[in-house]
């Protein structure tokens, strides 16, 4: 017991780490379930619109049941939307931003974009913005907004964007409005004096050649909370405050309304004073529905001033805002000529508290929360990255930083309805399974536009990165989905909302262990009783994955749709016909994967208490079986392993007992690699009795056993279901231009089958590198050749396994490495580098991820603002998909945080399991 606790001390010995004040403001101690400086925050959609929460129809199409027209004049049921919009914890007062440029039909009061029937490759937003900072507080947050002074070509974007599939998409650029260089840079500041005063600056410069009009309007509205009972329930109430001579004041006042009923403290805010400079005019009405527009006139308003009012005062110059000057929406409106490169400033301050010149200090705050934001990176920011990989890891960060969201729903109110009951058929459309599921809580999302809804397998990947700025969110997130309202009580993990029970590859293990690790490595010390937790309820999911997903008993896993919408020639969350069984190569890897992390996860508890080590036992053993199964496939004679061709491959499994094999060759076929561990013998002796056991299985059961767990020189014992022979097969493939590898990382399916496409009952699956030509789950993301992050990091950190397992001397020889021997260690740094390289200026001076833009590429205004796309083509490396999904392309920041370490702790940090 002794050397155990030796051993556990060694494990926690950290060097100091550098300290900032973000730093201090994390580690504050509090009072409560929130931490203060948590309590505002950028937690407000960029689209609540066109989704499955705001969606009451009988037919289940949300994008048509409440569409970007409607969202002007329709109240939100599930959580507002804005322009770089920010509120408190549980989104009772929102604070966003709108703009007119004098030409608009609309008021610009959210971001616009394609629906799935209007994109040719689903729906796609068609604005641009850039997340430039954020801290983990949200204490610092820089944005900025490129706002046209010409009309907003909205008639153009939608009838150019009905082309085929085939063709790529029609963007803004594509228009020519920001050719000649009319319109705004408008850069948008937050900068929090303390918890609950927040400063803000917005610096808007015209980069055209002549005067331009702009109006800015700052909204200050309450989230109607009121309108979904019978009777309605009381309503807060903002109303006009003290005037000096350099500012104007709106008062907020929950007081009057109703306290939120679900959860269980006691909250409101209070009052609430939005401080703006002089110069604007208040305007007021209510956060209602327009009902009369939108259902005829026989549809009755609840009040004479409704949602959509500052669009038809500002726009049509309607007078149809309250005179009385109060509402539950309001906004100060603002207008300039800005001269041709010119700029102007507004300075605002929301706070609890009425302030004497109150915008006196605003500047100074701005600029030294900014300094403390740039002290903060300074930390984390790897001592061997680039001036220029620091930027990028930064604005990585930043893009992961806002989109933070909060995920309201509950979904048997969904599903019954408020006061007004929705269609019978609604009832039977989605989510029919998951009445227990009920959010409140603040959620990293993938792209608070084109998906603002969580995503499992999404959320996990996007935890990883976050621990490495803010290790306390990603451990939230990760049990979130783990609550009992929101994981099912059969065990199973939500996927999202546009069906809760569809199936994401088994990733919470892993991301558990990674967040507990990192935070390890930076402080000396896991949160043991996170992993505790985390570990017990996904004991609960690792048995309906076996319960539910391999129906045969025989360890081999069918899955389904995994994550990777259209990667073979069918759907494979459809069910086939005569009951055939798709036997899937990723599903059964997942689940290989799964099970080592669980083991690995017991074992690090093992440390304090040694019952962990009967369930390290009981992982171990049940990885061995699936190794087993997926090379003989319980006794049949086929197995997913292909000897021939030496790769992994699916089989379908007919009702008669023959089988048809998918001889494609896409990442279903990498990812059994992910399932690799290494066993060092000296951290298997502190639990001999988990040791002891293993040493049993393999002397014992070697007709199971087989090459899936194997002793390297007796210091270490390698777990996987490829073995080395498979693992360099499969190798000449990655490593391999005409395959898999790409300039700028590893492809979704291999460039082989541009020329030799699969085909199986008429429908037949290629290379395709950009855009996908074939709408599976919406038709708006290709796994058919671009490149992805998630998939690429997975098999970057397997490469580092795989050497640590093999030693030194293991090496391949490949067509990428011209005949010379090459390790899996090299393999990985290369891979790494080509995916930091996708956002990095290369040798011609050009970001891959901008693609053909010379605007983006070149213009100083432009060419530094990157998009973290969802992926990436596979062979130029320009940005496609969804535009802002930093999510889990933030993990660009990991490879820069773990491949820019000084060499004498690189290898460490890389190899540690």
């Amino acid at each position: 017991m002794g050397d155990r606790k030796q051993r556990i001390a060694r494990q926690r010995k950290a060097k100091p780490a550098r300290r900032s004040q973000e730093h201090r403001r994390l580690a504050e101690t509090y009072v409560g379930a929130e931490s203060p400086w948590r309590k505002w925050g950028p937690y407000v959609s960029d689209r609540s619109w066109g989704g499955v929460r705001e969606d009451y129809s009988a037919d289940g199409d949300a994008w048509r049941f409440c569409t970007h027209d409607h969202a002007r004049s329709k109240v939100y049921r599930w959580g507002e939307d804005g322009i770089a919009g920010i509120c408190d914890r549980y989104q009772l007062l929102v604070f966003a931003l709108a703009f007119w440029n004098g030409r608009d039909p609309f008021l610009k009061e959210r971001m616009f974009g394609l629906t799935p029937n209007e994109g040719n490759h689903g729906e796609d937003v068609k604005d641009y913005w850039f997340h430039l900072d954020n801290t983990p507080t949200h204490s610092y947050m820089r944005m900025l907004y490129k706002y046209s002074q010409r009309e907003f070509p909205y008639r153009q974007l939608i009838e150019l964007n009905r082309r085929g599939a085939s063709q790529p998409e029609f963007e803004l650029l594509d228009t020519g409005i920001f050719d000649d260089d009319c319109y705004f840079d408008v850069f948008i500041e937050y900068a929090k004096e303390s918890p609950e005063d927040i400063c803000i600056r917005i610096d808007a410069l015209n980069r055209g050649p002549d005067p331009a009009e702009l109006h800015i309007l700052p909204h200050l509205w309450f989230r109607n909370t009121w309108s979904w009972t019978f009777p309605r329930s009381a309503e807060p109430i903002i109303k006009p405050g003290d005037r000096g001579k350099e500012y104007v004041t709106l008062v907020a006042d929950d007081s009057t309304a109703k306290p939120l009923q679900n959860i269980q403290l006691q909250y409101a805010l209070g009052r609430r004073y939005l401080y703006a400079q002089s110069g604007g005019e208040l305007l007021f009405t209510d956060n209602e529905t327009n009902a009369s527009l939108l259902y005829g006139p026989s549809a009755l308003n609840c009040s004479p001033y409704v949602k959509d009012a500052f669009h038809r005062y500002v726009v049509n110059n309607e007078q149809c805002v309250n005179s009385e000057k109060s509402g539950t929406k309001s906004c100060v409106h603002y207008q300039w000529d800005v001269p041709a490169g010119g700029s102007v400033v507004l300075r605002l301050r929301l706070t609890e508290q009425e302030t004497a010149n109150p915008l006196r200090d605003v500047d100074k705050v701005v600029e030294q929360r900014k300094k403390e934001a740039d002290e903060f990176y300074e930390c984390i920011h790897p001592p061997n990255a680039t001036a220029e990989e620091k930027m990028i890891q930064r604005r990585a960060f930043a893009g992961l930083l806002w989109s933070k969201q909060i995920y309201l729903f509950d979904v048997n109110r969904w599903l019954e309805g408020d006061n007004t009951p929705p269609p019978e058929a609604h009832k039977r459309i989605r989510n029919i399974h998951w009445r227990h599921l009920n959010s409140m809580r603040v959620l990293t999302m993938p792209d608070k536009w084109e998906f603002p809804w969580f995503a499992a397998w999404d959320l996990a990947f996007q935890c990883t990165t976050f621990s490495l700025v803010d290790p306390e969110f990603a451990k939230e997130n990760l049990l979130a989905l783990l609550f009992e309202q929101f994981q099912h009580p059969n065990g199973q993990i939500p996927a999202c909302e546009w069906e809760f029970s569809d199936l994401n590859p088994p990733v919470h293990a892993w991301a558990a262990w990674r967040v507990y690790q990192n935070e390890k490595v930076a402080t000396g010390k896991g949160d043991r009783a996170f992993l505790e937790k985390c570990l017990h309820k996904l004991l609960m999911n690792f048995a309906w994955w076996v319960n539910r997903v391999d129906r045969t008993g025989n360890n081999v896993f069918e899955g389904g749709f995994l994550g990777m919408d259209n990667i073979t020639v069918i759907d494979r969350s459809e069910k086939f016909a005569g009951g055939a069984v798709l036997e899937q190569s990723d599903g059964t890897g997942w689940m290989g994967f799964f099970c080592l992390y669980m083991m690995r996860v017991c074992l690090e508890l093992a440390n304090f208490d040694r019952a962990y080590e009967l369930l390290a036992t009981k992982f171990f053993e049940h990885f061995i079986y699936i190794g087993a199964a997926m090379k003989k496939m319980g006794g049949r004679d086929y197995q997913l392993w292909d000897e021939q061709d030496g790769f992994f491959y699916d089989i379908l499994r007919l009702p008669d007992g023959n089988f048809k094999k998918f001889r494609l060759r896409s990442m279903v076929g990498l990812i059994p690699l992910y399932a690799v561990e290494v066993l060092n013998r000296e951290d298997l002796e502190p639990n001999p009795e988990f040791f002891g056991n293993v040493e049993w299985f393999i002397k014992n059961r070697p007709d199971l056993v087989g090459n899936a767990c194997y002793s390297v020189k007796g210091q270490r014992y390698v777990l996987s279901i490829a073995d080395s022979g498979q693992f360099a097969r499969v190798l000449e493939y990655v490593w391999n231009p005409d395959e898999f590898l790409s300039p700028h990382g590893v492809r979704s399916i291999s460039k082989y089958h541009e020329q030799h496409p699969f085909v199986f009952g008429g429908e037949s699956v290629g290379y395709e590198p950009g855009e996908s030509a074939v709408r599976i789950k919406g038709g708006n993301s290709n796994w058919r050749g671009p490149v992805w992050f998630p998939t690429n990091y997975l098999l970057i950190r397997t490469l580092v396994k795989f050497s640590h397992a093999l030693g030194p001397e293991f090496a391949v020889s490949t067509k990428a490495s011209d005949g010379a021997f090459v390790t899996p260690l090299a393999i990985a740094a290369e891979l790494a580098d080509r995916l930091i390289g996708i956002f990095r200026r290369n040798e011609s001076g050009q970001r891959p991820c901008f693609g053909n833009y010379p605007k983006s590429q070149e213009d100083p205004h432009w060419r530094d603002h990157m998009l973290f796309n969802e992926y990436f083509h596979g062979d130029t490396g320009a940005g496609l998909g969804a535009s802002h999904q930093t999510g889990w392309t933030s993990l660009v920041a990991n490879l820069i945080q773990e491949w820019r370490q000084p060499a004498n702790g690189r290898s460490s940090n890389r190899c540690k399991p």
